[in-house]
């Protein structure tokens, strides 16, 4: 194997060493994962014409911290749990819940969502989460990927150019500062780690 191609994101210094003890905590972390994602997406700042929840920061954040595997398994469950009929997602239960949903106009959000979990926790498994630079470089990829399958999706619905004026252009100032914000939180958690 090639020398430090993989490194330990933040979580792992506080998980057990025995096995089924370190299962469970991951299971736990992974559930107050999806309840951070439901805080975050009800919680909205008015920015602009539209509404900005802060589901994009706290997906980023769960993602440094808790690397790739981790980071995906949380996105997964969170997505288990609105498709189940749970209220976790920023327009439910309002706009519909489940599947009806998850197949509406955020659909290709949520799953760009998983991909953004697995993109930052790439780069968090191979200690970018360090590096401010690397670190932002890694989140600004994953939020262009989220978007544009967002995008994507959305024009499918209501066409590319309602899709750009509705679905991108009002999130991107937004989106831009919670990766500027993600990306300077971790490496300053680090450094702090690092200190005491």
């Amino acid at each position: 194997m090639t020398t430090a191609t993989t490194t330990r994101p933040l979580v792992f210094l506080a998980l057990p060493q025995e096995v089924a003890a370190r299962l469970a905590t991951q299971f736990l972390l992974a559930i107050a994962g999806t309840l951070l994602l439901t805080l975050s997406a009800k919680t909205k700042v008015m920015l602009g014409p539209v509404d900005i929840s802060m589901q994009t920061l706290a997906v980023l954040l769960i993602a440094a911290a808790f690397g790739m595997r981790l980071g995906v398994a949380t996105l997964l469950l969170y997505m288990a749990e609105g498709a189940m009929g749970f209220p976790v997602f920023q327009g439910t239960p309002e706009k519909g819940i489940g599947i009806a949903y998850m197949l509406g106009s955020t659909g290709g959000y949520l799953a760009g969502f998983v991909v953004m979990a697995a993109i930052v926790g790439w780069a968090a498994d191979r200690g970018w989460d360090r590096h401010p630079i690397k670190l932002f470089n890694a989140m600004l990829v994953a939020e262009v990927v989220m978007m544009v399958m967002g995008f994507a999706w959305l024009a499918l619905l209501i066409g590319p150019e309602k899709s750009w004026q509705f679905g991108v252009v009002p999130f991107i100032v937004g989106d831009l500062i919670k990766v500027a914000l993600a990306a300077s939180l971790v490496p300053a958690v680090w450094s702090l780690l690092k200190r005491s």
